[in-house]
């Protein structure tokens, strides 16, 4: 099975990192199931823009949903664009339109904050981007001018991913993040500072960003050091690891 087919396999198995709450959803709620085959993707190889695409061609498989647009692009009066509209949807049963923003994310436990390995990303920042910017475009001034006959009844959000813990420095995992509940089901992975890979008791090998959701990994070179860069990896017996720099997050950067 390739990569690509075991990402979509993935999307639709997981849960999403934020329990289900109305605004926040499950890829289950839009009806997603993995085809049998899936157009060859040429698009911008960024994990994010993989995984709308790959939300894109499941839709074409579910009869609940029908796509009116997807990323939408919106400008200001002078060109300028303001932001982009994930998905609208048609509700095949109530016809109404639905806006719908996807994401997949990875966050590291430190200090009580889930921080992304790129640690400018945090978790609570992601959740308030979506809820109070992503999810309010459809009633911006600019989607208003530019789509009169459009108005979505609902807005809601899927964020898929992991979150990793360090158990060499073990602490309470948070059950809520900017608000909302963080869903006890996904699965939880594992981080490590670059010293601390020597404690490791099996090796971890390194994951091509597209295989960073599903692990699939040609376990023939363990990773050594992080060489002050982070590295997301698995170990065979199946854990997924992120070994990041000595010096991460820089924290007077992120406040």
């Amino acid at each position: 099975m390739s990569s690509l087919m075991q990402f979509a396999h993935w999307i639709t198995g997981n849960p999403s990192l934020v329990k289900e709450d109305g605004i926040f959803c499950s890829p289950h709620t839009l009806g997603l199931s993995a085809p049998p085959s899936l157009p060859t993707y040429q698009g911008n190889p960024r994990l994010g823009f993989v995984y709308q695409s790959l939300i894109s061609s499941l839709l074409q498989n579910t009869p609940r949903y029908t796509r009116v647009a997807e990323e939408l692009q919106l400008n200001d009066q002078h060109g300028r664009t303001v932001g982009a509209i994930d998905f609208l949807l048609r509700d095949n049963d109530s016809q109404q339109i639905e806006h719908w923003e996807v994401a997949i994310k990875f966050y590291l436990l430190h200090q009580n904050r889930w921080y992304g390995p790129n640690a400018k990303d945090r978790l609570d920042k992601k959740i308030d981007h979506m809820v109070n910017r992503q999810l309010t475009l459809t009633q911006s001034p600019e989607f208003i001018a530019q789509f009169k006959d459009i108005e979505p009844h609902a807005h809601h959000a899927i964020i898929q991913g992991r979150l990793y813990v360090n158990p060499f420095e073990p602490a309470p995992i948070p059950s809520q993040c900017a608000g909302f509940e963080l869903n006890a089901n996904q699965s939880i992975g594992y981080w490590c500072f670059e010293h601390q890979l020597s404690q490791l008791v099996e090796p971890i090998y390194p994951l091509e960003k597209l295989d960073w959701a599903t692990g699939k990994a040609p376990f023939h070179r363990a990773i050594q050091n992080a060489h002050h860069r982070f590295i997301h990896g698995i170990s065979p017996t199946g854990r997924f690891w992120f070994v990041v720099p000595d010096s991460w997050p820089d924290t007077s950067q992120n406040k």
